[in-house]
């Protein structure tokens, strides 16, 4: 990321951490089309929400997939969550085991929790106690 870009971003993060998303929105969005996966993932919340912009679930899967795809862990949450609750995509029970797998692979308590849940219930994907076990534990359960 060059300077001024730095700048820029420090500048959405700022915006949207204020809930000034019309601001962010305006900052943020150049950067997600560069490729910036942080910026992406922000874009993604709130076109998903309508915060700042029109909603739009397009645009939202859009660019959580984009941010999630480059290793963003709280986007591959994000995505997770989305083909788990059928939210701005098709639900796919496969898929968000995929990506809170990604997620829950880096460390993020959350995904992990989420996939051992997921595998105690066995009502998207087929139950298995022993992986919810091991989830449980890496979670710290």
């Amino acid at each position: 990321m060059e300077e001024a870009e730095e700048i820029d971003f420090a500048g959405g993060i700022q915006a949207f951490e204020s809930k000034h998303f019309s601001r962010a929105m305006q900052i943020l969005s150049p950067l997600a089309e560069k490729g910036y996966a942080d910026a992406q993932h922000r874009v993604a919340i709130m076109c998903q929400n309508g915060l700042g912009v029109v909603e739009s679930p397009e645009s939202a899967f859009k660019w959580m997939k984009a941010a999630a795809e480059q290793g963003h862990a709280v986007a591959q949450h994000g995505l997770g969550f989305m083909y788990m609750e059928g939210d701005c995509v098709e639900k796919n029970g496969e898929l968000a085991v995929e990506w809170f797998t990604k997620a829950a692979e880096q460390g993020l308590a959350g995904s992990q929790t989420t996939l051992a849940m997921m595998y105690e219930q066995g009502t998207i994907i087929e139950k298995d106690e022993q992986k919810a076990s091991e989830w449980y534990k890496k979670a710290g359960f």
